[in-house]
């Protein structure tokens, strides 16, 4: 089993920045795909960010490109989702997620059904 736990939200202004984290316990994250994903009130969960067990491959949403970096730290077992140039639109609660243990990244990976393990969420508003 995989916790994962957000952190990092809040309420900014638009035009500001934050960073969250995703950090978990119990199994290491080292050779599992991670994902972010994001859900406003009534809309469906969708794909921000993705990124494979070793880095060097990397997904973005349309939304989330040129503005929005993913990494990880493997030795720290946590992932991040860098926000810079926010906007209303980004509202939303922000998760994490995790795949099965080896799992390559692939296309699939913008799909939250490619992901065995999901964070609590953490809140993002950004005022206009």
């Amino acid at each position: 089993q995989v916790q994962l736990v957000e952190s990092g939200g809040g309420l900014v202004q638009a035009g500001g920045s934050l960073r969250l984290s995703c950090a978990a316990s119990g199994r290491s994250l080292s050779s599992r795909s991670m994902g972010w994903f994001r859900q406003a009130p009534g809309k469906e969960r969708e794909f921000v960010a993705a990124i494979s067990w070793t880095g060097d491959i990397i997904y973005y949403s349309n939304a989330a490109k040129g503005r929005f970096t993913v990494s990880r730290d493997n030795a720290k077992n946590t992932v991040y989702l860098q926000m810079n140039s926010l906007k209303p639109e980004d509202t939303a609660v922000y998760y994490c997620a995790a795949s099965a243990a080896a799992s390559p990244l692939t296309g699939a990976a913008t799909q939250p059904r490619a992901y065995d393990y999901w964070g609590q969420g953490t809140q993002v508003t950004v005022s206009s």
